[in-house]
Parts: structure tokens; C-alpha cells; sequence
């Protein structure tokens, strides 16, 4: 067994893995046995098949199984010894095999590997990014309180609609002149007037009372497709055949009284003595909003830092390999053309994977299986108080977080969301931040952007 190496260029190598009979012959005889005893052919009891019948009708493909046995294990073997990084896998060289399979005697296989580049993250404390932060003022933290004591709120009728309020109406479809369509959609809803983005229809609503009719677009008083199709009571593919204008009947009008601010409501929304007077209860919510909107600060500038060096790494990746590589490894057939199509959005991906794969590496960022498992309890955790339900011993959130991380699934996304966060403490500890403080409108633009 000899391997040899030619250099194509500065990212690619060619290997060439040597075989001689001593490498393989053994092993073909072995399988030409074990074949033999399980064979069934025509004229001959099961293990009593002639050695030279076996060789003559399955010798080949035998042989050829055991060498690409060989060549695969020497292949990965030389990869490892030499420490070599290398894109993807290997793959056959156009002229893979110089070798006669009638008369085995020496072979040759040669195989194409892209090297990972040599490359510096260019990521130092000059390196400046804005860093959002939403202001977090006196109006936000009134909103704030105002949705928490609706959500622990009375529903009460109400005689007029207003800003918040939920209208139970009848929908009826019209003709085009608004006259009543013949057959036409006929159906009982709901709208939450809070959630009534188009302005012209909110107007027309507010101020309106039980048994006024307002004609409306019924995409107006809904959000999205799904929501317009549950509200007239249809399938959403049936939408496109919908009339533009209903008669909106309004038969009642329910307002959410919003709870007293008390100590009842305060242990409610964060336990027992947790927070005991308004001037408490703002700070917490400050408090909380703070860390919420943290969290979309580090996204919004991961997003800029990620542009920041797709762009500026000098990262050279050998396309004509990958796409080569791509087509012999998708398990879905694929066309020149669909690789031709999708080759840029893969480079971009495999190109993040080696700057991520360096900073871990060069900064030896780990992702130890004692900081998975606490990390999988928090967000354990973090679920059963959204539901207000008490957490449970250490012992049972242990072994709920291990259920959890051995589906394969889950592991993973957890494991991603783990290594994105240390990516990013990484990225604010090493660059220069800007803080920006922006409104919550203008911050939500910038997310949306």
C-alpha cells in the first residue's frame, strides 16, 4: 500500500492510493468463502458450491467491493495522519482506476480533495459595529403594564367600539353595487381591533355601535390569508373567487377591563413578594424589557457582523470542486444547472462554517456536555413559567433536559443556539461597539430591514 500525493493547485491535492494483491487478496478470499456458504445456485446444496464457480460469476463485483473497502480506509487513514483539513469528501478522479479486474494484480485509484484555505477572521478591536438598543421609556413601560393587566383582565360588553376592543359581527359578502350576493358568503366572526392594521378600517369601526353595518374588505380587518379564509369560514385557496366588500354587522362589543395594579396581580405576574409597590413593578418591567430586547440587540448585530465578513474575509474556495462534489453527494438527483443556480447561496453557507469553525478554534470556544444540559434546563424552565407552572426538583429537570437532547433534532437546534451565543459574546468582546438608542418603532423597522 502506497499513497502519493501531487499538489493540483494551492487548494486542491491529488491522491493516489497504490494497491498491490498482499493489500487485498486475503480479503477477496474471505468473502469468496463466506459467499460461497450462503450462495444458492442452481445444481449445488446450499455451501456446496465450487470455489472456481463463485469467482467465475460473482469474482468481480467481490473484488471490486473489497477494493473500495481498502481504498476507503487507507483514503480517510492518510487524511487523519496527516492532519489534513479538507472540504467536503473526496472524490473520484476522471481517471480513477488504472488496474485489469479479469487479471487482478496491482491497482490504482485516484481521488480529488480541496483543501481547507489558510485564512485570518478580520475581527480586531478597531473593528467597529453600531450596537441598537431599543429606548426603554416611560411610554413603552406603561404599554407594557397596560398588556399585562389586560392579559389578567374582565371581558365586560361594551356600547362603542374602541381601540382595543373585540367585535363579535356577522359578515355578509355583497355585489360589487353592495347590494346582498345571491348565494354569497354568509358567516359569524370575531375581530380584535387591536390587531386592525389598515387604517381606513379601523376608523370606519371605532366609534360604531351594536347593530351599525359597515362595508368593508374583509383583508382589512384580518392578518394574512389564513386568518381571512377562518374568519369567513372558507379554505384559503377559495379566497381568490371572495368578493372585496361584506356588510359587517356588529352584534356585540366586548372591552377588556384591565386588572387593578394591586398586590393580587403583582404576586400573579411574578410571585409571591416578588414586586410589592408601581414603583417596583416599573422597574421590573424596565428591568425585563431590557433583557428582551438585549437579546434582538446581539441578533440585529450579529446580522451586520456576519455581512461585515463574508465580505471582508479573503476566503477563496475552489467552486469548480464543490459543485463536482455536490452533484456525486446530493441524495436527491440534481442537474448541472440546479448546482449552477444554488452554488452562490451554498459558498456564502460554507464559507460562514469555516470563519464560525476558525473563531471557535483559534479562541478554543468549547461546547461542554455539562453547559448543554444546564442551558437545556433553563429553557425547561423558562417554558414551565410561561405556563406558571412551579419548576420541578433538580433531579427531574435533569433528566427531562437529557429526554430532550437525545432527540436528534432538538440537540442540534440547542447546540446551535448555544454556539451562536457564544459567537457572539466572542464578536461584542473583541470589536468596538457603538451604542445607538432608538425607538421601539424605529428598532423594529431595522429588524425588518
Amino acid at each position: 500500500m502506497n499513497i502519493v500525493r501531487e499538489d493540483l493547485n494551492e487548494g486542491s491535492a491529488l491522491l493516489k492510493i497504490q494497491i498491490t494483491p498482499e493489500d487485498y487478496a486475503d480479503k477477496v478470499n474471505t468473502s469468496i468463502e463466506k459467499y460461497r456458504k450462503t450462495a444458492r445456485i442452481p445444481g449445488f446444496r446450499p455451501g456446496k458450491v465450487p470455489v472456481s464457480l463463485v469467482k467465475k460469476q460473482f469474482g468481480k463485483s467481490l473484488l471490486a467491493e473489497e477494493l473500495n473497502k481498502v481504498v476507503s480506509e487507507s483514503l480517510f487513514q492518510y487524511i487523519n495522519t496527516n492532519n489534513l483539513e479538507i472540504l467536503g469528501q473526496p472524490i473520484p478522479a476522471k481517471e480513477e482506476v488504472k488496474g485489469d479486474f479479469e487479471n487482478p494484480s496491482d491497482f490504482e485509484f485516484s481521488y480529488e480533495i480541496a483543501l481547507t484555505p489558510v485564512f485570518e477572521v478580520p475581527l480586531t478591536k478597531t473593528t467597529k459595529f453600531t450596537y441598537n438598543k431599543v429606548d426603554v421609556n416611560n411610554e413603552l413601560i406603561g404599554k407594557q403594564i397596560d398588556d399585562l393587566r389586560r392579559r389578567y383582565g374582565k371581558l365586560v360588553s361594551s356600547e362603542k367600539v374602541g381601540d382595543t376592543d373585540m367585535i363579535l359581527a356577522q359578515f355578509t359578502e355583497l355585489n360589487e353595487d353592495e347590494t346582498e350576493k345571491e348565494g354569497g358568503i354568509v358567516n359569524s366572526s370575531t375581530i380584535s381591533m387591536e390587531f386592525v392594521e389598515d387604517k381606513a378600517a379601523k376608523k370606519a369601526l371605532k366609534g360604531k355601535k351594536i347593530g351599525d353595518v359597515v362595508v368593508v374588505d374583509p383583508k382589512a380587518v384580518s392578518r394574512g390569508e389564513s386568518d381571512t379564509a377562518a374568519m369567513l369560514g372558507i379554505k384559503a385557496e377559495e379566497l381568490a373567487d371572495v368578493s372585496t366588500k361584506f356588510a359587517l354587522k356588529i352584534n356585540e362589543i366586548k372591552h377588556i377591563e384591565l386588572a387593578e395594579l394591586n398586590e393580587e396581580l403583582f404576586d400573579k405576574l411574578f410571585g409571591a413578594g416578588e414586586v410589592k409597590s408601581e414603583e417596583e413593578l416599573k422597574a421590573r418591567v424596565q428591568k425585563d424589557l431590557e433583557e428582551m430586547f438585549s437579546n434582538d440587540s446581539d441578533r440585529l448585530m450579529m446580522r451586520d457582523a456576519y455581512k461585515y465578513l463574508i465580505d471582508n474575509t479573503k476566503l477563496n474556495l475552489p467552486a469548480d470542486f464543490l459543485k463536482r462534489w455536490i452533484l456525486l453527494s446530493s441524495e436527491n438527483q440534481v442537474s448541472t444547472e440546479e448546482v449552477e443556480t444554488t452554488y452562490p447561496d451554498y459558498e456564502q453557507s460554507m464559507k460562514w462554517q469555516l470563519i464560525q469553525g476558525k473563531i471557535f478554534k483559534d479562541n478554543n470556544l468549547q461546547l461542554k456536555q455539562e453547559e448543554v444540559v444546564d442551558y437545556t434546563k433553563d429553557l425547561i424552565l423558562k417554558q414551565y413559567a410561561q405556563y406558571g407552572i412551579p419548576a420541578p426538583e433538580d433531579k427531574e429537570l435533569t433528566a427531562s433536559a437529557q429526554q430532550v437532547l437525545a432527540n436528534k433534532d432538538e440537540s442540534s437546534r440547542i447546540f446551535d443556539m448555544i454556539a451562536e451565543t457564544k459567537l457572539i459574546e466572542y464578536i461584542k468582546s473583541t470589536v468596538k461597539l457603538s451604542d445607538k438608542k432608538v425607538s421601539y418603532e424605529d428598532f423594529v423597522e431595522l429588524a425588518n430591514s
